[in-house]
């Protein structure tokens, strides 16, 4: 016997299209991300009213109905930045299609995701700063040639300042950083 869904959990009530609308959204947040109905569709919170929100879904909603679960995710829409990007394609919610199509064929199945970067590729990583400096935020402490032309920055964190204590050796290593929009 199926549970009985709770009816406070965030859940759809209603589907135009790639918009839909959702109640028990109380603890969403404008711009938050969000998965719907159980193939987990990738939408964003466009806009709050009390507990009710609505949701700009970035695929197809064929066959979502009222009822849906929604699951919320507590953070915006964001991206990937770093070496890798360069000579990939990537659609309008940075999943790289050459890696889905890897992984499922020519066609992106509903709900699919996969990460936007090779954590198994190695790169240079060139300190710019080294132990004993003091930095701040902002302060580029390193960098990663991608290309003879694209060099990547690595930056000291919003918020953060202190001085460096060690620099990993300059062997082969995984540069990425997430972006919030």
């Amino acid at each position: 016997m199926k549970e009985a869904a709770d009816p406070a959990a965030p859940s759809v009530i209603r589907v135009s299209g790639p918009v839909i609308t959702a109640s028990g959204m109380a603890g969403a947040q404008m711009y938050e991300v969000v998965r719907v109905g159980e193939q987990g569709l990738v939408g964003e919170v466009v806009r709050l009213s009390g507990d009710r929100a609505v949701i700009q879904v970035y695929e197809d909603t064929t066959m979502l109905k009222p009822g849906a679960p929604v699951q919320l995710s507590g953070a915006p829409l964001s991206l990937w930045l770093g070496p890798g990007l360069i000579g990939n394609i990537y659609d309008g919610i940075q999943r790289p299609l050459p890696e889905i199509k890897r992984k499922t064929g020519a066609w992106i199945r509903r709900g699919e995701s996969t990460e936007p970067l090779d954590g198994a590729r190695r790169w240079k990583f060139t300190p710019l700063a080294g132990p004993g400096d003091a930095v701040s935020e902002g302060q580029a402490v390193g960098q990663v040639a991608e290309t003879p032309l694209v060099v990547h920055r690595v930056m000291c964190p919003p918020g953060l300042t202190g001085v460096v204590r060690s620099v990993a050796a300059k062997e082969n290593m995984f540069c990425a950083t997430r972006w919030r929009l």
